[in-house]
């Protein structure tokens, strides 16, 4: 997995490419750990997210709970298989993402 960091300001966007499973949520996590201090506003573009398992859920639901001590955090780009888990598993009712506009 690929994991592309942007900062301005106090806004960190996290575009992750490929997958988040239990072999890469470990890294996501220590990459989260470092950037995370300060920023108020978090944004991951999963735009080329190919699969979640529960491992990444967990650190999702785990980002998202430090996020709602310092500022927010959105999730937008999200493809339908994403979705799906997020729809199945319950964790669309409790993150905040943006649909995607559909391209004219």
């Amino acid at each position: 997995m690929n994991i592309e960091k942007t900062r301005e300001g106090n806004k960190l966007t996290i575009k992750l490419d490929g997958r988040l499973d239990t072999n890469t949520a470990p890294e996501l996590e220590k990459e989260l750990k470092e950037a995370l201090p300060g920023v108020g506003d978090l944004v991951f573009d999963f735009s080329d997210l190919k699969y979640i398992s529960s491992a990444g859920l967990r650190l999702i639901l785990s980002t998202q709970k430090t996020m709602n001590q310092q500022g927010t955090l959105v999730i937008e780009n999200v493809n339908d298989m994403v979705m799906e888990i997020f729809e199945t598993t319950g964790f669309s009712d409790v993150l905040t993402i943006k649909e995607t506009e559909p391209l004219n």
